[in-house]
């Protein structure tokens, strides 16, 4: 700790490429006190999303200082008077609120309602890997697609290695015993990645993915969980069975979605931070969701993403971390973390 007052923090200053050694700067702010939900949380571990990455290439020229960091793992140091879910010494894990402070800090607030006791069969590092991923994919296929334990049918999972597929697949796996997975993968380390998480078949989506998916579901597929739908709409209007869904969580230009009524589709968005956006009365859902995914964990049935640790947490890593994220050949989740080797 610098001084009783204030604490260290990463932030960024302006939308400059990460190249640029004051894209991401250290420096001290105000330590924080919590609210009558909130949690004070030490960070001990980060994980770096592509959120952080379009938030700091899109900052306004004089917006300020933003703490970024949408991922955390760490142990609650204080809590606020409403607070009934932790107490001080809890470690926890947990994805924060887009607008808030982020998890690049010494220090940070979040909402009880959305955090997650932390796997104890998991170092803080290896926890800071799962919490945006799992509650992203949890809600796209549980809440979105509305896939139930006795469903049968395929579902494709279109960026199977990266962080949002990789837990998708381990979930379906778990959770969804008539659900065949097919991921998309386009080098054989991220195929041999997808496979090893359980995935039944993968294909490259690079090649003609409606060619290499319908020689394995000749009649089609029942659902899309899909990172990248840009220019993909008529491939998945191809794929899909009659009444089959798509949920997208990513950032097209525009979806034209007159295209999907002829085989009444549907078309979902998922957006793991509406809930805490937007005042959602079932806010506690992404505490039941972490919770539920801790289990999985110390059960053996769902397993780390965290394949390249960075240490320890500075503006030097982070951008080292943003970077590796902007080359788009990250397989798994990139963390950066206070925890030693040992």
């Amino acid at each position: 700790m610098t001084t009783t007052n204030e604490i260290r923090a990463v932030v960024q200053t302006a939308a400059r490429p990460v190249t640029d050694a004051h894209s991401l700067v250290s420096t001290t702010i105000p330590e924080p006190v919590p609210g009558p939900h909130d949690l004070l949380v030490e960070v001990r571990a980060v994980s770096v999303n592509p959120v952080d990455v379009k938030l700091r290439g899109g900052a306004e020229p004089d917006g300020g200082l933003r703490v970024l960091g949408f991922d955390a793992s760490g142990t609650v140091r204080a809590v606020g008077p409403a607070v009934t879910l932790f107490a001080p010494g809890d470690a926890v894990y947990y994805a924060g609120a887009i607008d808030r402070p982020g998890s690049n800090a010494e220090l940070q607030l979040v909402d009880q309602r959305i955090v997650g006791r932390k796997p104890s069969t998991m170092t803080h590092t290896e926890a800071a890997a799962l919490p945006l991923t799992a509650i992203t994919a949890w809600e796209s296929l549980f809440d979105k697609l509305r896939i139930t334990p006795d469903a049968a049918g395929t579902l494709l999972v279109v960026g199977g290695a990266g962080g949002v597929g990789s837990i998708a697949i381990q979930l379906v796996r778990a959770l969804l015993p008539g659900v065949r997975v097919i991921a998309t993968a386009s080098r054989p380390e991220s195929e041999k990645w997808a496979r090893d998480l359980g995935a039944h078949d993968v294909v490259d989506h690079h090649g003609d993915l409606a060619a290499q998916v319908l020689a394995l579901a000749p009649d089609g597929i029942e659902w899309i969980l899909t990172t990248n739908s840009s220019g993909r709409l008529p491939v998945y209007e191809r794929l899909l069975r009659t009444f089959g869904q798509v949920v997208a969580i990513d950032d097209p230009e525009q979806v034209d979605v007159v295209a999907l009524k002829s085989k009444a589709l549907t078309w979902h968005w998922e957006f793991m931070f509406a809930r805490s956006l937007h005042g959602a009365a079932d806010l506690e859902e992404q505490h039941r969701i972490l919770q539920a995914v801790a289990d999985l964990v110390d059960s053996g049935r769902v397993r780390g993403t965290a394949t390249t640790v960075l240490r320890p947490i500075t503006a030097e890593t982070l951008r080292e971390a943003h970077r590796l994220v902007e080359s788009g050949q990250v397989i798994g989740k990139v963390v950066v973390t206070d925890e030693s080797e040992d």
